[in-house]
Protein backbone atom coordinates (compact mmCIF):
# COMPACT_ATOMS: atom_id res chain seq x y z
CA UNK A 1 0.00 0.00 0.00
CA UNK A 2 2.91 2.78 0.88
CA UNK A 3 4.42 2.02 -2.54
CA UNK A 4 1.64 2.61 -4.70
CA UNK A 5 0.82 5.85 -2.78
CA UNK A 6 4.32 6.78 -3.36
CA UNK A 7 4.27 6.16 -6.58
CA UNK A 8 1.20 8.24 -6.97
CA UNK A 9 2.65 10.97 -4.96
CA UNK A 10 5.80 10.70 -7.24
CA UNK A 11 3.59 11.13 -10.36
CA UNK A 12 2.39 14.30 -9.07
CA UNK A 13 5.15 15.75 -7.69
CA UNK A 14 6.53 15.13 -11.34
CA UNK A 15 3.90 17.27 -13.04
CA UNK A 16 4.42 19.85 -10.35
CA UNK A 17 8.45 19.93 -10.50
CA UNK A 18 7.71 19.73 -14.38
CA UNK A 19 5.42 23.14 -14.52
CA UNK A 20 8.46 24.89 -12.12
CA UNK A 21 11.43 23.98 -14.73
CA UNK A 22 9.61 25.04 -17.29
CA UNK A 23 9.10 28.41 -16.02
CA UNK A 24 12.54 28.45 -14.47
CA UNK A 25 13.66 27.69 -18.34
CA UNK A 26 11.53 30.39 -20.21
CA UNK A 27 12.88 32.55 -17.79
CA UNK A 28 16.50 32.02 -19.10
CA UNK A 29 16.43 29.43 -21.71
CA UNK A 30 19.46 27.67 -22.63
CA UNK A 31 21.19 28.91 -19.60
CA UNK A 32 23.39 26.31 -18.79
CA UNK A 33 23.25 26.19 -15.22
CA UNK A 34 19.01 25.13 -15.44
CA UNK A 35 19.70 22.05 -15.04
CA UNK A 36 21.52 22.21 -11.43
CA UNK A 37 17.90 23.70 -10.20
CA UNK A 38 16.07 22.00 -12.52
CA UNK A 39 17.97 18.72 -10.97
CA UNK A 40 17.33 20.25 -7.53
CA UNK A 41 13.40 20.80 -8.06
CA UNK A 42 13.16 17.24 -9.39
CA UNK A 43 15.31 15.16 -6.65
CA UNK A 44 14.91 16.75 -3.51
CA UNK A 45 11.29 16.62 -2.79
CA UNK A 46 11.43 13.16 -4.53
CA UNK A 47 13.51 11.76 -2.25
CA UNK A 48 11.41 12.79 0.87
CA UNK A 49 8.57 11.32 -0.71
CA UNK A 50 10.13 7.76 -1.63
CA UNK A 51 11.89 7.52 1.78
CA UNK A 52 15.45 7.35 0.88
CA UNK A 53 18.16 8.72 2.82
CA UNK A 54 20.70 10.18 0.64
CA UNK A 55 24.47 10.79 1.54
CA UNK A 56 26.44 12.88 -1.18
CA UNK A 57 29.97 13.04 -1.03
CA UNK A 58 31.02 14.96 -3.64
CA UNK A 59 33.16 18.42 -2.31
CA UNK A 60 35.95 17.69 -4.33
CA UNK A 61 33.69 17.53 -7.75
CA UNK A 62 32.07 20.88 -6.13
CA UNK A 63 35.74 22.73 -5.63
CA UNK A 64 36.72 21.54 -9.20
CA UNK A 65 36.71 24.78 -11.17
CA UNK A 66 34.93 24.44 -14.60
CA UNK A 67 35.36 23.33 -17.36
CA UNK A 68 35.61 19.30 -16.47
CA UNK A 69 33.62 15.90 -17.70
CA UNK A 70 31.30 14.37 -15.15
CA UNK A 71 31.61 10.21 -15.76
CA UNK A 72 28.62 8.55 -13.93
CA UNK A 73 27.36 5.34 -13.66
CA UNK A 74 23.58 4.83 -14.72
CA UNK A 75 21.26 2.27 -12.97
CA UNK A 76 17.40 2.97 -14.19
CA UNK A 77 15.25 5.97 -14.86
CA UNK A 78 15.02 6.73 -11.19
CA UNK A 79 18.22 8.63 -11.79
CA UNK A 80 16.29 11.11 -12.22
CA UNK A 81 15.29 11.60 -8.62
CA UNK A 82 18.35 10.23 -7.62
CA UNK A 83 20.72 12.04 -9.03
CA UNK A 84 19.52 15.33 -10.04
CA UNK A 85 21.31 16.82 -6.39
CA UNK A 86 24.24 15.90 -7.21
CA UNK A 87 24.52 18.34 -10.69
CA UNK A 88 27.16 20.88 -9.90
CA UNK A 89 26.73 24.51 -11.07
CA UNK A 90 26.90 25.06 -15.10
CA UNK A 91 26.56 21.73 -15.91
CA UNK A 92 24.71 20.21 -18.94
CA UNK A 93 24.21 16.78 -20.31
CA UNK A 94 24.60 14.90 -23.56
CA UNK A 95 21.23 13.06 -24.68
CA UNK A 96 19.34 11.89 -27.29
CA UNK A 97 17.67 13.99 -30.31
CA UNK A 98 14.41 11.84 -29.39
CA UNK A 99 14.35 12.98 -25.66
CA UNK A 100 13.15 16.27 -27.05
CA UNK A 101 10.10 14.75 -27.53
CA UNK A 102 9.14 13.32 -24.42
CA UNK A 103 6.44 15.34 -23.00
CA UNK A 104 7.11 17.31 -20.30
CA UNK A 105 10.07 16.31 -19.43
CA UNK A 106 11.43 16.56 -22.93
CA UNK A 107 11.16 20.09 -23.76
CA UNK A 108 12.58 21.07 -20.32
CA UNK A 109 15.91 18.88 -20.70
CA UNK A 110 16.06 21.04 -24.29
CA UNK A 111 15.66 24.64 -22.43
CA UNK A 112 17.82 23.44 -19.62
CA UNK A 113 20.43 23.79 -22.69
CA UNK A 114 21.34 20.18 -22.74
CA UNK A 115 22.88 19.13 -25.51
CA UNK A 116 21.12 16.49 -28.05
CA UNK A 117 22.61 14.13 -29.97
CA UNK A 118 21.28 12.70 -33.52
CA UNK A 119 22.51 8.85 -33.47
CA UNK A 120 21.61 8.31 -36.37
CA UNK A 121 23.41 10.68 -38.54
CA UNK A 122 27.52 10.22 -37.62
CA UNK A 123 27.61 13.85 -39.58
CA UNK A 124 25.15 15.37 -37.15
CA UNK A 125 26.54 13.41 -34.59
CA UNK A 126 30.39 14.72 -35.03
CA UNK A 127 29.39 18.39 -35.38
CA UNK A 128 27.30 17.72 -31.59
CA UNK A 129 30.94 16.17 -30.38
CA UNK A 130 32.44 19.68 -31.92
CA UNK A 131 29.94 21.43 -30.01
CA UNK A 132 31.00 20.35 -26.79
CA UNK A 133 34.44 20.97 -26.87
CA UNK A 134 33.59 24.61 -27.78
CA UNK A 135 30.57 25.13 -24.68
CA UNK A 136 33.46 23.31 -22.39
CA UNK A 137 35.95 26.18 -23.42
CA UNK A 138 34.28 29.10 -23.79
CA UNK A 139 30.83 29.21 -22.00
CA UNK A 140 32.66 28.22 -18.53
CA UNK A 141 30.38 24.71 -18.82
CA UNK A 142 30.95 21.02 -18.13
CA UNK A 143 29.66 17.99 -19.57
CA UNK A 144 27.50 15.39 -17.48
CA UNK A 145 27.83 11.93 -19.52
CA UNK A 146 26.93 8.58 -18.80
CA UNK A 147 29.70 6.22 -20.20
CA UNK A 148 27.88 2.93 -20.53
CA UNK A 149 25.55 4.68 -23.26
CA UNK A 150 22.71 3.03 -21.65
CA UNK A 151 21.06 1.45 -17.98
CA UNK A 152 22.75 -1.09 -16.13
CA UNK A 153 19.75 -1.88 -14.10
CA UNK A 154 22.12 -1.86 -10.91
CA UNK A 155 24.34 -4.46 -12.50
CA UNK A 156 28.21 -3.09 -11.83
CA UNK A 157 29.19 -1.35 -14.69
CA UNK A 158 28.93 -1.75 -18.62
CA UNK A 159 31.28 -1.42 -21.18
CA UNK A 160 32.23 2.63 -21.49
CA UNK A 161 31.94 4.57 -24.51
CA UNK A 162 34.36 6.41 -26.13
CA UNK A 163 32.54 9.51 -26.47
CA UNK A 164 33.03 11.21 -23.06
CA UNK A 165 36.85 10.47 -23.35
CA UNK A 166 37.71 11.76 -26.80
CA UNK A 167 35.33 15.16 -25.43
CA UNK A 168 37.92 15.35 -22.31
CA UNK A 169 41.11 15.04 -24.13
CA UNK A 170 40.20 17.26 -27.09
CA UNK A 171 39.28 19.89 -25.06
CA UNK A 172 42.22 18.96 -22.30
CA UNK A 173 39.75 19.21 -19.40
CA UNK A 174 39.67 16.41 -16.27
CA UNK A 175 37.33 14.03 -15.76
CA UNK A 176 35.41 13.59 -12.88
CA UNK A 177 34.30 10.16 -11.85
CA UNK A 178 31.16 10.14 -10.19
CA UNK A 179 29.45 7.05 -8.56
CA UNK A 180 26.12 6.01 -7.11
CA UNK A 181 25.55 3.24 -4.86
CA UNK A 182 23.15 0.53 -6.07
CA UNK A 183 20.35 1.18 -5.06
CA UNK A 184 18.01 -0.77 -7.87
CA UNK A 185 18.13 -3.65 -6.10
CA UNK A 186 17.74 -2.52 -2.86
CA UNK A 187 15.39 0.02 -2.46
CA UNK A 188 12.11 -1.09 -0.87
CA UNK A 189 9.51 1.19 -1.52
CA UNK A 190 7.14 -0.30 0.48
CA UNK A 191 8.97 0.29 3.73
CA UNK A 192 8.50 3.48 5.18
CA UNK A 193 12.78 3.90 5.75
CA UNK A 194 13.19 2.63 1.70
CA UNK A 195 16.88 2.53 1.66
CA UNK A 196 20.26 4.56 1.76
CA UNK A 197 21.58 5.74 -1.24
CA UNK A 198 25.60 7.06 -1.23
CA UNK A 199 26.90 9.39 -4.28
CA UNK A 200 30.88 9.85 -3.96
CA UNK A 201 32.78 11.69 -6.64
CA UNK A 202 36.59 10.56 -6.96
CA UNK A 203 39.60 12.32 -7.82
CA UNK A 204 39.64 14.61 -10.93
CA UNK A 205 42.10 12.82 -13.59
CA UNK A 206 43.83 14.83 -16.01
CA UNK A 207 43.93 14.89 -19.53
CA UNK A 208 46.63 17.61 -21.01
CA UNK A 209 48.86 16.49 -22.61
CA UNK A 210 47.23 13.27 -23.87
CA UNK A 211 45.84 12.26 -27.27
CA UNK A 212 43.58 9.67 -28.50
CA UNK A 213 45.94 7.46 -28.67
CA UNK A 214 45.87 7.30 -24.52
CA UNK A 215 42.18 7.12 -24.29
CA UNK A 216 42.03 3.44 -23.98
CA UNK A 217 44.51 3.34 -20.70
CA UNK A 218 42.37 6.62 -19.40
CA UNK A 219 39.02 4.67 -20.33
CA UNK A 220 40.53 1.28 -18.30
CA UNK A 221 41.75 3.66 -15.64
CA UNK A 222 38.12 5.35 -15.30
CA UNK A 223 36.50 2.20 -14.98
CA UNK A 224 38.64 0.32 -12.63
CA UNK A 225 38.25 3.39 -10.20
CA UNK A 226 34.53 3.24 -10.51
CA UNK A 227 33.87 -0.13 -9.89
CA UNK A 228 36.25 -0.76 -6.71
CA UNK A 229 34.67 2.78 -5.51
CA UNK A 230 31.20 1.33 -6.44
CA UNK A 231 31.70 -2.13 -4.28
CA UNK A 232 32.73 -0.10 -1.30
CA UNK A 233 29.42 1.96 -1.53
CA UNK A 234 27.87 -1.38 -1.44
CA UNK A 235 30.05 -2.95 0.92
CA UNK A 236 29.13 0.08 3.48
CA UNK A 237 25.61 0.29 2.89
CA UNK A 238 25.39 -3.22 3.17
CA UNK A 239 27.31 -3.19 6.48
CA UNK A 240 25.16 -0.30 7.68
Amino acid sequence: MLQILRLCLIGLHFLVAAVINFLICLVRPFNPDNSRLCGWVYSVPALRILGLTMKLDTADMLRQPNPFVVVANHQSNWDLWVLGCSVPRRTVSLGKKSLKWVPFFGQIYWLAGNILIDRGNAIKAKQAMLKTTDVMLHQDTSIWVFPEGTRNLGKGLLPFKKGAFQMAINAGVPIVPLVCSNYKSTMRLNRWHSGCIVIKTLAPIPTAGMTLEDMPALMERCREQMLACLAELDAQIAQA
